[in-house]
């Protein structure tokens, strides 16, 4: 029988190699607090590695207004036993004008039922005015585009001005809405999230088919509940749940008709409240201000790589932190025809 300080002496053996036992996926960051989502990647000769990423917190937040300066990069190639720094003298590097791979569009859906046209119109049209001017200003490093729908209580979703990024073009749509533009009080506010919906997804399909990445903001207006009941509020919940993970969902809700839990559930990405028309403008402007920092969460990181030709394909780590929080991504690359620039 072993003796009990021979036991020990065995347990701490273990403990140590357990130790010094180097995990299988080595990485330099151990926890995740920000989350990277690579949506397309590629490399250019001579030398160039090209990322395109959003980044969000675990709560699903976006996180915009980073720089090179938050980011940093490792490499493990094929002679690497593990993943190396990669210092800015070896790999210069820049967050890229995302405009040649990217396009962020937002629709603007407005409720014009009987109770909006005879009471808050001109409220909603100085709103909505500044809610361009918002959306469509320099907007990072990402194109915006915005086009308006409305709707009543007929089975339609009503174009006022498809997607465009002229602000004049969309002020002039807006300052023409007046209460004669509908005859129908009813409010078919179920109807009015599915269309939009697919008017997202159609949005997104024509963009990748001419080669662009995009999101999609759908902003819905309203001040009171569906009335039509053409469509019930579980059809608009699957619509939203459903959508495509570029598709982003807000509502603003204007007046005590609204139903708050409605409201919530379909503005997946945010919900505002407004209890009469001298708060709408702020309202507006928040859901810009969070529509904004969506869109500028996605970036292009590209840099020179030191890797050459005949290296094959090595592994990239990212790093990124920003005011405290840390995250982490591995992809990888193809050096093949890599050389001095």
């Amino acid at each position: 029988m072993k003796s009990p300080k021979y036991l020990m002496m065995l347990l701490a053996l273990i403990l140590t190699l357990a130790a010094c036992k180097k995990d299988k996926d080595s990485s330099p960051v151990k926890f995740s607090e920000l989350v990277i989502t690579i949506e397309e990647q590629y490399e250019t000769p001579p030398s160039r590695v090209s990322v395109f990423f959003r980044v969000e917190d675990t709560a699903g937040n976006p996180v915009s207004g980073l720089t090179e300066e938050n980011f940093t990069l490792f490499e493990q190639g094929r002679n690497d036993d593990n993943e190396l720094l990669l210092s800015k003298d070896e790999a210069t590097r820049v967050i890229s004008d995302n405009r040649q791979v990217f396009s962020y569009n937002n629709i603007l859906v407005l409720d014009l039922s009987g109770s909006v046209l005879n009471n808050s119109l001109e409220q909603l049209k100085a709103s909505a005015n500044n809610f361009v001017d918002d959306v469509i200003a320099v907007n990072g490093n990402s194109s915006a585009s915005l086009g308006v729908w409305w709707f009543n209580g007929r089975n339609e979703l009503h174009e006022l001005i498809d997607f465009t990024s002229d602000k004049d073009a969309l002020h002039e749509a807006i300052n023409s809405i007046d209460p004669s533009i509908s005859t129908d009080n009813s409010t078919d506010l179920f109807g009015a999230v599915l269309k939009s919906t697919q008017l997202a997804k159609s949005k997104l399909a024509e963009n990748e088919i001419t080669g662009i990445l995009s999101a999609v903001s759908v902003v819905v207006f309203t001040d009171g509940t569906d009335q039509a009941a053409r469509y019930s509020r579980e059809e608009a919940y699957t619509a939203v749940d459903n959508a495509p993970q570029g598709i982003h969902f807000y509502t603003i809700g204007l007046g005590n008709e609204i139903d708050d839990t409605v409201l919530k559930r379909i503005g997946k990405s945010s919900s505002v409240f407004a209890d009469d028309t001298a708060a709408l403008d702020q309202k507006f402007e928040e859901i810009a201000g969070l529509i904004s920092d969506e869109a500028n969460s996605y970036y292009l990181f590209e840099y020179c790589t030191p890797k050459r030709d005949g290296s094959g394909i090595s592994d990239l780590h990212m790093v990124v932190k920003k005011d405290g929080a840390i995250g982490r991504k591995i992809t990888q690359f193809d050096a093949t025809g890599f050389e001095d620039d």
